[in-house]
C-alpha cells in the first residue's frame, strides 16, 4: 500500500514529538495547526521560540529563568532573604508563586539527583547554593524537592552539606491532598501524614 509522505510535514510533526508528553496523534494535530496559521503568525510563532532561547538565562543569585540579570523575585527588596527555598524545576517556583504565601526567595538546581541517569551534583546548580549560603543572613533553608527517589536522595545530600554550617534545614511536610481521600492514599503519603501532623 503507498504510503503519503511530505517531508516539510513530516519533520514538523517529528519536531513536535520531541516535545515532553506529545504522542505523534498529537504531533500532527499541531503540525496541522501550524500549517493552517497565517503566515505572520507561523513567523511570530518561530520568533517566540528563538527570542527564548536567545534572551532566557539563569539568575545570576538562584538560577532561576530570567532575561535580565536577576530575575523578578531576586530583584524585589521585599522578600525575605533569611529564607531560600530549594527547587528542582523553574516551573516549581511558578507553582509556589500562585499560593501568594511565600515571600523569601528560591534557589533551582536544574533537576535532582540521579545516578541511573548519570546526574551527579555537579551537573545541579548545587555550587551557586553553597556560595549563597556563605551570606550570614540566610538562616534556613527549606528543601521542596519532589516527594520521589530522586528528589529525597537530593534534599538528604543537600541537607548534610548544610546543616555543619549551623543554617536550619526544613523538609516541605507531605499529606493527603485537599479533597482527596485516605482509602485512596498510598501507604508512604499516610505515613508522612501522620509524622508531619500539626495541632488543630
Amino acid at each position: 500500500m503507498p504510503t503519503y509522505h511530505v517531508a516539510p510535514l513530516d519533520r514538523l510533526v517529528e519536531q513536535f514529538e520531541r516535545l515532553p508528553g506529545i504522542g505523534h496523534k498529537t504531533a500532527q494535530r499541531l503540525a496541522y495547526h501550524v500549517l493552517s496559521m497565517p503566515k505572520e503568525n507561523a513567523e511570530s510563532f518561530a520568533q517566540a521560540i528563538l527570542d527564548a532561547h536567545e534572551k532566557i538565562h539563569y539568575c545570576k543569585v538562584c538560577c532561576n529563568l530570567t532575561d535580565e540579570e536577576l530575575c523578578p523575585v531576586c530583584r524585589n527588596q521585599q522578600r525575605d532573604r533569611s529564607v531560600i527555598c530549594v527547587v528542582e524545576d523553574p516551573r516549581d517556583v511558578m507553582a509556589l508563586e500562585r499560593t501568594n504565601e511565600f515571600h523569601a526567595t528560591y534557589h533551582v538546581l536544574h533537576g535532582a539527583i540521579s545516578p541511573l541517569s548519570g546526574v551527579g551534583p555537579d551537573q545541579l546548580c548545587v555550587k551557586e547554593l553553597l556560595a549563597r549560603l556563605n551570606n550570614p543572613e540566610v538562616k534556613e533553608v527549606i528543601m521542596a524537592t519532589n516527594p520521589t527517589v530522586e528528589g529525597e536522595a537530593t534534599a538528604m545530600y543537600l541537607s548534610r552539606l548544610i546543616k555543619p554550617l549551623g543554617i536550619k534545614v526544613t523538609r516541605l511536610a507531605y499529606g493527603i491532598p485537599v479533597g482527596g481521600d485516605l482509602e485512596y492514599a498510598d501507604e508512604v503519603t499516610l505515613t508522612r501524614s501522620i509524622e508531619g501532623r500539626s495541632e488543630l
